[in-house]
């Protein structure tokens, strides 16, 4: 019996922690088979569905961290630690790990763009060993929308990091854009590297044109973003840009193709 792939299926909650006042991280208890990057379509029975980014990965259990920003997410926050969600997935393509091993790699985020790379920092600092360095670039609207902040500090302990709020001042954290502080970065001594850069469409474009600015090649650059995603298997079109579905050839991309989605 050939099965439904937009089947939703029902997952345990094993834990709720609050990030800020308007996001949650929930692990869910999921075999799936899970890559860093990808994401799940998360739901609840006759409320609706939303793609979710997974921002940490553990055996038997998965992270999605979630915003509240409407119908769906608002009645996901209503659960608790032992209840259900709905999940269908993962769906995407993944960051390209193969790629970043044994090379230099920089990270930039700006706000709820820091979830989709998580997974990938938490596994690094877990295995720093195989990588020559990571420079990891954090910035957040302000100190009431810092997400992590445990990871955070221990990502500080282990790579080189700058973290930055847009407009406040907060100890651990530095003033300006995360633009501002491309410039830090010394691609000059780099071999063999890869950037990363994830975050509002606005933010992405202007980090990678910094970071070209400042001695990026294009081709070592990857963007992941999830651009008016519904249906996630390429059926809906409503992530469709010309002849790209992101929820089937993204979400991440190089920015030789990357460059052309972005608003």
């Amino acid at each position: 019996m050939t099965q439904n792939m937009v089947l939703p299926k029902p997952y345990r909650v094993l834990d709720i922690i609050q990030e800020t006042d308007l996001e949650y991280t929930f692990r869910v208890q999921t075999n799936e088979q899970v890559e860093h990057g990808q994401f799940f379509q998360v739901s609840l029975p006759k409320i609706g569905e939303a793609p979710i980014s997974v921002s940490a990965i553990d055996d038997g259990s998965v992270e999605l961290t979630i915003r509240s920003v409407g119908k769906v997410t608002n009645e996901l926050f209503r659960l608790a630690a032992g209840d259900s969600l709905f999940m269908r997935g993962p769906y995407g393509n993944s960051f390209p790990l193969h790629e970043f091993r044994g090379k230099d790699l920089v990270i930039i985020a700006g706000g709820t763009g820091v979830s989709p790379i998580r997974s990938t920092v938490k596994y690094f600092y877990r295995h720093p060993d195989e990588l020559q360095s990571l420079h990891l670039i954090v910035g957040f609207k302000n100190k009431n929308s810092i997400l992590f902040r445990e990871d955070l500090k221990n990502f500080a302990t282990r790579f080189h990091t700058i973290y930055t709020l847009d407009d406040e001042k907060e100890p651990g954290f530095e003033k300006g854009l995360v633009t501002e502080h491309v410039s830090k970065i010394p691609f000059s001594d780099f071999g063999d590297y890869n950037v990363v850069i994830v975050g509002p469409p606005v933010m992405m474009h202007f980090t990678a044109l910094e970071c070209m600015k400042h001695g990026a090649s294009e081709d070592r650059m990857w963007l992941s973003f999830e651009r008016r995603m519904s249906c996630g298997v390429g059926k809906c079109g409503h992530c469709k840009v010309d002849s790209t579905y992101i929820c089937l050839d993204g979400p991440v991309f190089n920015y030789t193709v990357a460059k052309w989605l972005l608003d």
